[in-house]
């Protein structure tokens, strides 16, 4: 029997979860499995791997063959590494200290790099909302100045037709003071003659 490392899916339509699983190669994708060994999810950034390791390199040992992206899993959580330094420890060219201290190694700069990956994702991210929050602020400050100036024009507007009213009501108003003094004047024309 060959057994494959290989993904087994999960989730719902367009959010996959998958499952890595060590299962005979003429099993179903999603069918019938030998061992979890752990979990991926592609929809978070970067991906979420939980791998179980030591699990992994003794299927790896027992000369089960990964697929293309189990084998990126894999390589990716160090499994690969460790079987090939297993591997090296088994022939005698170094000691399984030295195997230990070279993992550790590689996984410390590994998780630097994740780490910096993902510092750099919620700088851009940051970076990404204060630009829409300026721009959003910019386009509210020319909302405000427009409504500004229409109201401004609009009084505008209104001025010189008030002006106007105020005119007519001075020349009217003056009209009749004008008819009042003339008749007053009139009469003391009239006294002045008597």
């Amino acid at each position: 029997m060959s057994v494959k490392i290989r993904l087994q899916r999960h989730g719902k339509k367009g959010k996959p979860f998958y499952w890595v699983v060590a299962a005979d190669a003429r099993s179903k994708r999603d069918g019938k499995y030998l061992e979890k060994i752990g979990t991926y999810n592609p929809n978070t950034n970067p991906a979420t791997i939980d791998l179980n390791l030591e699990s992994a390199v003794q299927w790896l040992h027992n000369g089960a063959q990964p697929t293309d992206t189990a084998k990126a899993i894999l390589s990716y959580k160090g499994a690969l590494l460790k079987h090939h330094l297993d591997g090296g420890v088994r022939k005698g060219a170094l000691t399984q200290e030295q195997a230990d201290e070279k993992l550790a190694k590689w996984l410390d700069e590994k998780a630097g790099k994740v780490d910096a990956k993902k510092s750099g994702l919620s700088t851009t991210k940051a970076d990404v909302k204060a630009k829409a929050i300026e721009a959003e602020k910019k386009v509210n400050a020319d909302r405000i100045a427009a409504a500004k100036q229409a109201e401004a024009d609009a009084i505008a507007a209104a001025t010189p037709a008030v002006e106007e009213e105020a005119t007519e009501e001075a020349v009217v108003a003056d009209a009749e003071t004008a008819n009042e003094e003339t008749p007053a004047a009139e009469e003391n024309n009239e006294e002045a003659q008597a």
